[in-house]
């Protein structure tokens, strides 16, 4: 059934939402799940934007690849209405543990949600885009993809993101991201160690320091990270050390602040030992989110009608509280970013045990609830007073 035909359809939006989505959930099961098999990382998911952009550009969209000149990005557009939607598509994977965080589902879902709008896009008057944005898991896809004017002038902003339970309220904290290394001298460690500067004592004192530090950090914030590299032999003096550190904290102005006292530690670390320090981003800072609260409203009834609940114990809903680079959208636009859950606590994000739940019968099901749930949000988001 094409978009022209629908148009003139007498049944209603609802209905035509859910069987579409029912229609083509083989295709987009089979997309999650092939991506799940060929996990990516950030900047590198090439196969991923290749097969979304193709199931999109079968379904009849208009895809750009290679989207503002990011080789992993891409943006569909379905329509030619007043009223944007965009719907996000996240497929990059974790380092040595795959698809652990769901993102396989995140695309899934999005293409699942849009090919349904288009059948509604005439009607409703709507543009309905699909934007491919790599690198989540730290490199700021989005902020880089904002930075070029994407997603300006949208309605709305949406994407639902899996975890162990169904959670509405996405309540990410601002987050920094920053490549840590010291630079000392290398000297044989037993014969002349007077004649070197440790770079990996450096990386303890920092972190002894951060561990006291901790003691004096406000509610809400959190300070954690890994050393990738301490050295190259036992009996050498380390001469370069690196990390990856991150930190977190309830908004942006609360986080600059915080940054700074972490730094202090590293440059305790570099002043006791005489190395020298270098801190810099792997990303510009991720944003607090801003939700859309009627659109959140009008996204729980929907799902609450497909059978989801929201009252998971607190300590089963913590997934809400992570980071994402969509925040930085959502202070730009409209949007909201709900979970939507998997039913496998305790196994929980960033975990293999997360990941092995995010293919088979629950993940296939929250990938066709979520495209219902989000479809049906956005046609009554925009179909209320004043957006029409």
């Amino acid at each position: 059934m094409t978009t022209a035909d629908t148009a003139e359809s007498s049944e209603p939006a609802d209905s035509r939402v859910h069987d579409r989505v029912h229609e083509v959930a083989p295709q987009l099961i089979a997309l999650s799940e092939r991506l799940h098999a060929n996990p990516e990382l950030g900047w590198q998911e090439h196969q991923a934007a290749e097969w979304t952009a193709d199931v999109l550009a079968a379904h009849g969209f208009e895809v750009t690849r290679q989207y503002l000149g990011f080789p992993t990005a891409i943006r569909a557009v379905v329509g030619t209405g007043r009223h944007r939607i965009g719907l996000m598509a996240e497929y990059d994977a974790l380092p040595g543990l795959g698809h652990a965080c769901g993102h396989n589902i995140i695309t899934a879902t999005s293409v699942g949600a849009a090919i349904a709008l288009a059948e509604v896009a005439t009607e409703r008057d709507l543009t309905v885009e699909v934007y491919g944005t790599p690198a989540e898991e730290g490199g700021g896809g989005k902020i880089e993809l904002l930075k070029k004017g994407a997603f300006a002038g949208l309605d709305l902003a949406m994407m639902a993101h899996p975890s162990p339970v169904d959670s509405a309220e996405a309540r990410p904290y601002a987050v920094s991201h920053s490549h840590v290394s010291y630079h000392g001298k290398s000297a044989h460690a037993a014969a002349y160690p007077h004649r070197g500067v440790n770079a990996n004592d450096a990386f303890v004192v920092a972190q002894v320091s951060i561990g006291l530090l901790r003691q004096q950090l406000p509610a809400g914030t959190r300070v954690h990270g890994l050393q990738t590299r301490g050295g190259e032999a036992p009996n050498a003096i380390p001469e370069t050390t690196e990390g990856r550190w991150y930190v977190r904290a309830e908004t942006l102005d609360d986080l600059q602040d915080l940054q700074e006292r972490v730094e202090r530690c590293f440059e305790a670390g570099a002043l006791a030992t005489g190395a020298e320090l270098r801190i810099s981003p792997e990303s510009e800072p991720y944003s607090e989110f801003r939700t859309d609260e009627r659109a959140l409203e009008l996204y729980v009834k929907h799902a609450r009608a497909l059978g989801r609940t929201f009252d998971a114990p607190p300590e089963q809903a913590t997934m809400n509280r992570a980071s994402t680079d969509m925040g930085n959208v959502s202070q730009v636009v409209p949007a909201i970013h709900p979970y939507i859950g998997l039913g496998c606590f305790p196994a929980s994000n960033h975990q293999p045990e997360f990941a092995a739940h995010c293919v088979g019968e629950a993940a296939n099901r929250a990938i066709t609830d979520g495209a219902i749930a989000l479809a049906l949000t956005a046609i009554d988001y925009i179909a209320e007073s004043g957006r029409s």
